[in-house]
């Protein structure tokens, strides 16, 4: 995430609940003092969410609003997972929070007023080295409309074939699958196919539509790496935190 982006939305989600506690612009841990601290409970006790847009229980997640970012939301654990590197997301049973993420893209939409098409929404996770907070969130946001045209090529790429590409600069590898669960969950899919001396918490992973109708169509895991030469530990890049795409109806999907 963007620095001190997720930080802010901390501090604001805790004043306009009315909530004394002040965090840190640099408290890595501030993200999970909201979730943890703030959202969970009062959705215990309360039934209601706030400052999240949702908790829920049984698939063990919540929906936050970023401050940064017109409509983007992040999709956030209600256990303690620290990232990326986290051995946890990866065994049999553990929550599938990119199907929690693509659910959560209503949000998105409902703060734009308008539907986006499979290939215009896009979800992130940044490396272990390029975040500031250490618990696992997903972006949820617009892509870029230039991104969108560049994985254009990618739509219709056999399940668990890799493609290499340069996407705004960088090295990324593109797979597409037609879940995301269970063994297409992005993390295992990217997990297996990592080199041996590559890790998990290097990566960074955008998932993204392969085509206007994502259920019909797949999604493209696009990954790189911090120990890829020419790689990246974070394709936050890659999303449009403005939405300009919904600024133009006439937009080709």
């Amino acid at each position: 995430m963007s620095r001190l982006a997720v930080a802010t939305a901390a501090i604001v989600a805790l004043a306009t609940t009315g909530a004394c506690v002040r965090l840190s612009a640099v408290d890595s841990n501030g993200l999970w003092k909201v979730v943890g601290g703030q959202c969970v409970p009062n959705m215990r006790d309360k039934g209601k969410p706030g400052p999240c847009t949702t908790v829920d229980f049984q698939k063990r997640y919540a929906v936050l609003k970023d401050i940064a970012g017109r409509a983007q939301y992040l999709v956030i654990p209600t256990d303690r997972v620290a990232g990326i590197e986290s051995p946890d997301i990866l065994y049999g049973g553990a929550p599938e929070y990119w199907v929690g993420a693509w659910a959560a893209g209503r949000h998105v939409e409902a703060k734009l007023g308008r539907p986006l098409a499979g290939n215009q929404l896009g979800l992130e996770i940044n490396s272990s080295l390029r975040r500031t907070q250490n618990q696992l969130h997903i972006h949820v946001d617009c892509m870029r409309p230039d991104i969108t045209k560049a994985l254009a090529s990618y739509s219709d790429i056999a399940p668990g074939t890799w493609r290499w590409t340069t996407l705004d600069g960088s090295r990324y590898r593109v797979t597409r699958v037609t879940s995301l669960a269970d063994r297409d969950n992005p993390f295992r899919v990217v997990a297996r196919d990592l080199g041996a001396q590559q890790t998990m918490g290097q990566q960074t992973i955008l998932v993204t539509g392969a085509g206007p109708d994502a259920q019909r169509d797949g999604w493209l895991v696009v990954n790189s790496g911090l120990d890829v030469d020419d790689g990246t530990g974070t394709a936050e890049g890659l999303l449009d935190h403005s939405c300009s795409l919904a600024q133009t109806r006439g937009e080709s999907q």
